[in-house]
C-alpha cells in the first residue's frame, strides 16, 4: 500500500490537487484520488469540489477521463452520491477500485450499484493504471 508519490508512476502525473481529505492525480487520460483515513467521503463535502476544479484545469473536457481510487486508507464513501455526479452532467469513462483487503474489495460490490460506467476492482495500483491507459487509448480510437 504505497501512496502514488512514492511510485514511478507520480512523475507522469499532469497536475496534483491536495485537499485536506485527500489527494488526486491528473494523468492523460485518468485521474487517481486517494482519500484520506477515516474521511466520510459525500458530494457535497468532496466530491463537488474536485469535479469543479478539474473541469477547470481541463476546460470541462473530463467525460474522456478513468477514475481509480487507490484505496491506501479506510475511509467511507456515500455510494448513493455517484447518483448526484451523473445526475449533474459529469462522466466519466471508466471506474477501478484499487483495494489491499478483503472488506475494500467487497465494499466495492456495492459501490458498483450506483456507478453508471463499468467498475473494475484491482489489488494493485499497476494493473489499474494499465487498464486506465488503455481505457483512454480505446477512446481515442474510437
Amino acid at each position: 500500500m504505497i501512496p502514488l508519490k512514492n511510485t514511478l508512476f507520480y512523475r507522469e502525473a499532469v497536475h496534483e490537487l491536495n485537499y485536506s481529505f485527500g489527494n488526486y492525480f491528473l494523468f492523460d487520460g485518468f485521474v487517481v484520488a486517494e482519500i484520506n483515513e477515516d474521511v466520510v467521503y459525500s458530494w457535497e463535502h468532496h466530491g463537488q469540489k474536485v469535479t469543479n476544479d478539474i473541469n477547470d484545469l481541463l476546460d470541462d473536457d473530463t467525460g474522456h477521463l478513468a477514475y481509480i481510487t487507490h484505496r491506501i486508507h479506510s475511509y467511507a464513501v456515500k455510494p448513493t452520491d455517484w447518483l448526484k455526479f451523473f445526475r449533474n452532467g459529469h462522466m466519466i469513462s471508466g471506474y477501478a477500485i484499487v483495494s489491499y483487503t478483503k472488506a475494500g474489495y467487497a465494499n466495492a460490490l456495492l459501490e458498483k450499484l450506483f456507478v453508471k460506467k463499468s467498475l473494475k476492482r484491482f489489488r494493485s495500483l499497476e494493473d489499474a493504471i494499465r487498464w486506465a491507459k488503455m481505457t483512454s487509448r480505446k477512446k481515442a480510437i474510437a
